[in-house]
């Protein structure tokens, strides 16, 4: 499943965010959450519940909170417009720092853009660029990634390296401070540029019987400078988990 905080936090959000395609069926409901050790001082970290529907089909697909139209299928290339809720943001009466509590929420916000997977016998490729489309950050983020699927009988297990980049707008908005937040805050003004945050990623998934599905879904994210750099954040990575269940009409 996915931003990396943002497409996690993406794929993330579209990683974690989505049902792994391996369990998706022509047609699946059931229920999933993702959750994040949260990288601002002062939060410990959030659970995000989530209704999952999954179709797909030649044209079009969703999968948990992310879904698309097809402009190229075929069983080894799929280039899609795409576009999934990311729920990530920052609440300042989530955080126990009082200098925290004196900045402006971050918002989640939906992202849209363009899709591509590229499988084949040694793995697969994927890739996404989508960007803010409710006017919150204005940014842009890029997540692309390498994964191998190994199967065992009811068994699934893809682990996969990949690297997000965030763009300016995007680290701007939820990892800088303004010179009024600084102000109010004592936190020091901060501007960051775009930054590139590498990861890994373990998917695992169990086929219960002809209906029933199962999966967990895990990121680590090593921060760009431009993140960790920022007086909001006090970790130099971040942990993502998810996990669901599932049944196939």
């Amino acid at each position: 499943m996915k931003k990396h905080v943002l497409t996690f936090l993406t794929a993330t959000l579209a990683g974690m965010v989505a049902a792994p395609a391996a369990l998706a069926d022509e047609f699946a409901l059931g229920l999933g959450a993702v959750g994040e050790t949260s990288i601002y001082r002062g939060d410990s970290g959030h659970v995000y519940p989530f209704p999952m529907v999954n179709y797909d089909s030649e044209r079009f697909y969703l999968r948990g909170l992310q879904g698309g139209y097809y402009l190229w299928n075929d069983a080894q290339n799929k280039l899609s417009l795409t576009a999934y809720y990311n729920p990530f943001g920052f609440r300042p009466g989530d955080s126990d720092d009082d200098q925290m509590k004196q900045l402006e929420r971050r918002r989640g916000t939906l992202m849209a853009g363009l899709a591509y997977r590229y499988d084949v016998q040694w793995g697969t490729l994927r890739t996404m660029l989508a960007g803010d489309t409710l006017d919150y950050s204005n940014g842009l983020v890029w997540d692309s990634a390498y994964l191998y699927r190994f199967n065992d009988g009811n068994w699934s297990l893809t682990p996969g390296v990949g690297i997000t980049w965030s763009s300016e707008n995007q680290n701007r908005y939820y990892y800088g401070v303004s010179g009024e937040e600084s102000a109010r805050s004592g936190l020091r003004n901060y501007q960051p540029n775009s930054g590139w945050s590498p990861y890994v990623e373990l998917n695992a998934g169990y086929k219960i019987n002809s209906s029933w599905s199962t999966w967990v879904s895990g990121r680590y994210i090593r921060l760009s400078d431009e993140i960790k750099d920022s007086p909001m954040v006090d970790k130099s990575y971040n942990l993502m988990l998810g996990g669901g269940v599932s049944y196939s009409f």
